[in-house]
């Protein structure tokens, strides 16, 4: 028997949510990169629209006045401290001149004996590993930027278009764990010669979190000839060789070829702050409907136009269409007769950078977390192409698919895709799918603007975009006033496609955790562990602290998702956990994802 139709509301407006996503993404908030004074700025606009709504404000300051703000803070930059220096065989060079430290580069004093170790490689799946039979332990290394063939269309290393192994965190990790106590990196000026005085800009990335923990220096590749050259080595010779025969040419440089180094990054903290406002119900349950209203302001390293670099990504569908959104839906609910259950809209920052404001709101959310029915949240809504769009997280709430089917039979055009899994897009629904919360994420998918410059407001069609908003509209007003609570259901296993949980990014086994984005020290806290998954086999739960994975220890989630990635399908690791006060440990069969 089909489920009887649900109202889709006719007031909401394409055209005046277009004109909201206009201002979000205009150049007054510069692209509203988390910590900077325009997201701030966007952060009162909302505000302002959210008690235009008639909604009222949920939080409380420490003087006791209500408010729409939630702050919280954050580490969104680095600094060079002023203690840096650098001594190699004896010379001393200058910070700024001849080397600059990483903006992810741990701080701290080493002094040790330099080791070169090729491009910084371990990459099992090509059958290279840079550190084979390389004895680094608390050793400094040197290695080369790029991937071996770099320019080569036959590449093993997926021809010019560079691999993960790549990336300088991706090296310094795996330095790490092989037991460096610092990386030295140089510009492979053989295959760039134009590369040989040039130096990165310290900045232009966002310090989230030390992800190297030792210290990582760029140095002036010219400069370091003469390392090779009082070696006895000859770099050129290496990189040819390197390139012809796909084998190690690493080695260790004479004795008293030590690096004195002292590094000093300084992590800046700054406020930012998560936008909520509130609408009463009849009773004292309610739901939550949101959307993160933070972007890449000039792009940083996430942007996927690195040619774009300083320019502004404006951020129009990610996610202005979701903020505009909500706001939209805060000014229909605001005006409509009273419901069941109340309904609490938030703009949630720091989603590009980790999920930290809805991680945060979900740990210290200003009504009581048991009376929480539902979360909606909504990512990239404003460009439906045909009717077409996906709704992930169908399975985690006992009504959620009945609602939606009787919602969405009200517009014949429409064609939903139910996805099983709550990891399109890694976005902020993860943090209260972690808590037991049913949580439903729509999203009009994927485009070729995405964390680029070109994502901007022209792009988007108000009236399909009107048409998804509608079914949002229509969902959240079935669970505002139904009498029936939806039941939150585990997801039973299905490795997730991509996205954020389980820590492998789609590389790798599946092991099955979502790891909270939160900084702990010395591991990572699952927030949860999927049903059925390897890790749930095993007896790890949320609330878990990861501290050791195939006997080596993890610090933080760059460190856990790297090791993960050399593992394969049907290993068995041994994994140990911080469990209040007790260390257990636990053997885990990994699976293949799906």
């Amino acid at each position: 028997m089909a489920a009887a139709a649900a109202k889709l509301p006719e007031a909401i407006d394409g055209r005046r949510m277009l004109e909201d996503v206009k201002t979000l993404a205009g150049e007054r908030y510069k692209g509203r990169f988390t910590g900077t004074k325009e997201l701030d700025q966007a952060a009162k606009w909302i505000a302002k629209n959210f008690e235009r709504a008639g909604l009222r404000p949920p939080f409380t300051e420490s003087a006791g006045k209500a408010q729409f703000l939630q702050k919280l803070e954050v580490s969104t930059d680095s600094r060079l401290g002023g203690q840096n220096r650098l001594k190699v065989a004896g010379r001393e060079l200058k910070v700024g001149k001849d080397y600059v430290p990483r903006v992810f580069s741990g701080s701290g004093s080493v002094s040790a004996q330099m080791v070169f170790a090729g491009y910084g490689i371990t990459a099992k799946e090509y059958h290279y590993d840079d550190y084979a039979g390389l004895d680094v332990q608390g050793k400094v290394v040197v290695v080369l930027r790029y991937e071996p063939q770099d320019q080569d269309e036959k590449s093993i290393f997926q021809g010019r278009n560079r691999t993960r192994h790549a990336g300088l965190e991706t090296k310094a990790i795996n330095a790490k764990l092989h037991g460096a106590v610092a990386m030295i990196l140089l510009n492979n000026a053989v295959t760039f010669p134009e590369e040989a005085e040039k130096l990165d800009a310290f900045g232009g990335e966002a310090g989230v979190a030390p992800e190297a923990r030792i210290p990582v220096l760029q140095v002036k590749a010219s400069l370091a000839g003469s390392w090779f050259s009082e070696a006895k080595r000859d770099l050129p010779g290496i990189v040819k060789a390197i390139d012809k025969m796909l084998e190690p040419q690493s080695f260790r440089f004479p004795e008293a070829m030590q690096a004195e180094m002292r590094v000093e990054v300084r992590r800046v903290m700054r406020p930012t702050y998560n936008v909520a406002g509130y609408l009463a119900g009849e009773t004292n349950e309610y739901l939550v409907i949101g959307a993160h209203y933070d972007h890449l302001g000039f792009g940083r390293q996430y942007s996927m136009a690195p040619e774009a670099k300083g320019k502004v990504h404006p951020g129009a569908d990610d996610n202005g269409s979701g903020t505009a959104a909500v706001m939209e839906l805060a000014r229909y609910f605001g005006g409509a007769p009273k419901l069941r259950r109340g309904i609490l809209f938030v703009a949630f920052t720091g989603e590009e950078i980790g999920l930290l404001g809805s991680s945060y709101l979900a740990g210290k959310m200003p009504l009581p977390l048991e009376r929480c029915v539902a979360m909606i949240n909504m990512d990239m809504v404003g460009r439906m192409v045909d009717g077409k769009f996906h709704v992930a997280g169908v399975a985690t709430g006992s009504t959620f698919r009945r609602l939606l089917e009787a919602v969405i039979q009200n517009d014949e055009g429409l064609k939903p895709d139910y996805g099983e899994t709550l990891s399109i897009g890694g976005s902020d629904h993860t943090s209260f799918a972690a808590k037991n919360v049913p949580t439903l994420f729509f999203f009009s998918g994927l485009h070729p603007d995405y964390h680029k410059p070109s994502d901007t407001w022209d792009k988007i069609e108000p009236v399909s975009y009107g048409r998804l908003i509608r079914v949002v509209a229509g969902a959240a007003e079935e669970l505002a006033r139904g009498e029936q609570r939806p039941e939150f259901r585990k997801v039973e296993s299905g490795p997730a496609p991509g996205g954020g949980s389980g820590g492998g990014g789609g590389y790798g086994p599946y092991f099955g955790s979502v790891p909270d984005f939160a900084e702990v020290p010395g591991g990572v806290k699952l927030a949860d562990v999927r049903a059925g998954s390897p890790a749930a086999k095993a007896g790890i739960q949320g609330g878990d602290i990861l501290v050791e994975f195939d006997g080596k220890p993890v610090t933080n989630l760059q460190e856990y998702t790297y090791i993960l990635r050399q593992k394969a399908a049907g290993d068995a690791v041994e994994v140990k956990v911080k469990r209040l006060s007790a260390t257990l440990t636990f053997r885990v069969v990994l699976e293949a994802r799906k």
